[in-house]
């Protein structure tokens, strides 16, 4: 087996991952940035944070169709393109909705990347190294993250409006991303199912496994395509026939969001500000998040073709469980304390004037706080201490928030983040595969949204320890669910999982 050229080729494809992670992750930095210039209520800086996943569910509903029809490696190309012209927008724009127009064309190009990448590499991987190959495009995802969150560190201090340097320097990866497609073949198995070009594809299958192995694969794949049916309908996902596929594919998708990952990656910088951490410090803070997630993304695609998709998914999901109940007891147990010296820490005038009167007490909650504060600061004066000042007062035991995100993003990295986009490359049928990614895709980037919306807004109005704790309960559904609905495909191949799932 030539595995060098097969991990050249998936690398390529999963560069599509380093800009949807460098995406994703460098608009933490520019948060405060955007804020500033644009002037905006929490609800629209949770839409300009949020609204790329808008983008993201265009490309996803779109994303598999076009794949099946026009191929994924031009599909691929297109993303790229999506990705350089919202980079160069996004830094350029001077007002809230060609701002929001920049993004959410990245969106789609996120929204694309995320689907066509892991089809891409499980159609081109043999089946012993199929989970680890799919895996580096949730590899790269990750580095993109990381690299976001040094890029970010690294510009804040630029004169002027750093943020846009931010978000224009993902333009230079974009570009290489388009360039390197055009070295990689199209996928073996779309161009005899759509093009019967059975010769082309032995040629690359040999370049993949060798002559043996093309021989083998091609006679699987004109088998399969014997025994399918016309590429299915959108109402043909929910026939009783795909009902055991359609809940696994739902339900992971489900989870892999509204446990909270977003949040984390979106605002990192904004949570660890929220724990009383100063810039440099809550930026340094990220810049580990993005570490932590590299190094056990790596762990994960080592043990993911060995232990399994199952025991990854069981051990990851109530890791992160533990690790948001802990969030949530250290925002729980943390006072408020309106001492001198942090009185002294307000920026503004009247809002410390009218403080005076309460130097010297403490609050052992935020809603204890916020009740006293109601009728003593106006209504503007109040969402600007619930939005930016109410950090300055807390006293709560960071190294435990630390520790416990850094061991929520460590779970979440050896479980929830490469395995669904493996088992979503595995479980669907061809002739259903694009049109049920795109669906179940589209569901995972609605899912998203809603967490990257509200989490501004659920900060400033119900506070940190019960968002934190919605989470948490979360998780330990999540876990509930593995245990009772996710089956294992390790080392099956693509025919072999559709017949172990398949409902008669």
């Amino acid at each position: 087996m030539k595995k060098s050229y097969t991990v050249y080729i998936s690398f390529i494809v999963a560069l599509g991952g380093f800009l949807l992670g460098f995406d994703s992750a460098v608009i933490s930095g520019a948060v405060g940035g955007i804020n500033d210039y644009f002037e905006m209520t929490d609800w629209e800086l949770g839409f300009s944070v949020g609204c790329v996943i808008f983008g993201a569910m265009a490309g996803n509903i779109s994303a598999g169709p076009l794949s099946d029809r026009f191929g994924r490696k031009k599909m691929l190309i297109a993303t790229a393109v999506l990705f350089t012209i919202s980079a160069l927008w996004s830094a350029l724009a001077t007002a809230y909705i060609p701002f929001i127009l920049a993004r959410i064309i990245g969106g789609i190009g996120i929204g694309g990347a995320i689907l066509i990448a892991p089809i891409y590499i499980a159609e081109i991987a043999p089946p012993k190294l199929r989970g680890s190959l799919v895996s580096l495009n949730q590899l790269n995802i990750v580095l993109g993250i990381s690299v976001a969150y040094f890029s970010n560190y690294f510009l804040k201090d630029i004169a002027g409006e750093s943020w846009r340097w931010m978000l224009g320097v993902e333009t230079i990866p974009a570009f290489i991303y388009f360039l390197a497609l055009f070295s990689i073949p199209r996928s073996p198995r779309w161009i005899i199912q759509k093009l019967n070009l059975v010769s082309v594809a032995e040629q690359t299958l040999i370049k993949i496994g060798g002559p043996d192995y093309a021989v083998t694969t091609i006679d699987s794949i004109l088998k399969g395509i014997a025994k399918k049916e016309p590429n299915a309908k959108l109402s043909d996902l929910f026939t009783k026939r795909l009902r055991n596929i359609m809940i696994i594919a739902f339900g992971i998708a489900f989870f892999q969001q509204i446990t909270g990952i977003n949040a984390i990656f979106y605002y990192a910088p904004t949570i660890f500000e929220q724990a009383g951490g100063g810039t440099d410090a809550s930026f340094l803070q990220a810049i580990v998040v993005g570490l932590t997630n590299l190094v056990f993304t790596i762990v994960a695609i080592r043990l993911i073709d060995r232990m399994g998709r199952k025991p990854l998914l069981i051990i990851g999901t109530a890791a992160m469980s533990i690790a948001l109940f802990m969030v949530t007891l250290a925002f729980n147990n943390a006072t408020y304390e309106l001492s001198s010296a942090n009185l002294q820490k307000l920026d503004n005038e009247k809002m410390k004037t009218s403080l005076v009167s309460l130097e010297g007490m403490t609050f052992t909650s935020q809603t204890l706080l916020f009740d006293e504060l109601t009728p003593i600061l106006n209504e503007d004066q109040l969402l600007d201490f619930k939005r930016n000042e109410v950090k300055k007062f807390i006293a709560i035991n960071a190294t435990l928030v630390l520790i416990a995100i850094l061991l929520y993003v460590a779970a979440f990295a050896i479980s929830l983040g490469p395995v669904m986009w493996t088992l979503l490359s595995e479980i669907f049928p061809s002739n259903v595969k694009g049109v049920a990614i795109s669906v179940v895709g589209f569901f995972n980037s609605l899912v998203s949204y809603s967490v990257t919306q509200f989490f501004p807004w659920e900060l400033t109005n119900i506070g940190p320890t019960l968002t934190f704790g919605i989470y948490a309960g979360m998780g330990m559904l999540s876990l509930w669910f593995v245990i009772k609905y996710i089956v294992e495909t390790k080392g099956k191949s693509l025919e072999e999982v559709e017949e172990l799932l398949i409902t008669n």
